[in-house]
């Protein structure tokens, strides 16, 4: 029974924030949308095959491109498809194979980077709305102070602690979007390293003597 109360309570109090509580409350549901979202993607693109290099090692020491192309093709990873994009420029010079899988890399990290604007935005826009909403609500507590000639501290500190939930909620909003930003930065940057050392082992590889021997 007691837990029931104080829930709508918490709920009331909530309400009591004012107008720009609903902005935040919205901004505080998108926030955990993109932050599960984009989760889930960059952790899609960061899983690739920990075969991958040997069975393309396997296929390109045997002469066997197409059968390399579709490993890649069969590995939705970031790595794989940095991976394809040299494959399928095997032949050219090394420059231009190193050029296209550059490429490839800035495709694939931007498109993890995707969407990662809005939550930076969130971060320092509740809060913002937040101290918007106590700054209105103080205005609004010292007019009616003015239009009453009421200066009772009762007054004051009733009508203030209502104002301080919007910044309080903005704050909360704030630092869930702030942290998921940075958690999901962290998460993109691991998944950048296992591109770049993936790519280096291929680089590796097509550069071995027995790989060279076999194109001829």
């Amino acid at each position: 029974m007691n837990s029931t109360t104080t829930e709508l309570n918490l709920l009331e109090l909530l309400w009591k924030g004012g107008v720009v509580i609903v902005p935040i409350i919205i901004l505080s549901i998108v926030s955990v949308y993109l932050i599960i979202e984009r989760w889930q993607s960059i952790r899609k693109k960061g899983n690739p095959s920990k075969v991958l290099i040997p069975q393309l090692n396997d296929q390109l020491q045997s002469g066997n491109i197409k059968a390399a192309i579709m490993l890649c093709e069969r590995d939705q990873s970031a790595s794989a498809q940095v991976l394809l994009s040299g494959l399928k420029t095997l032949g050219k010079p090394i420059s231009e194979i190193e050029s296209m899988m550059e490429s490839a890399a800035q495709i694939e990290i931007a498109e993890m980077e995707r969407k990662m604007n809005y939550l930076g935005l969130i971060a320092g826009i509740a809060p913002m709305l937040g101290f918007i909403g106590t700054i209105s609500g103080v205005i609004k507590i010292f007019y009616n102070i003015s239009l009453s000639d009421n200066i009772s501290i009762g007054i004051i500190a009733g009508g203030l602690y209502e104002k301080m939930v919007s910044s309080g909620a903005g704050l909360v909003v704030g630092v869930i979007a702030y942290a998921g930003y940075h958690l999901l930065i962290m998460l993109i940057d691991k998944n950048v390293l296992q591109m770049q050392k993936q790519s280096f082992e291929f680089m590796k590889i097509i550069q071995q003597p027995s790989y060279e021997n076999q194109k001829k």
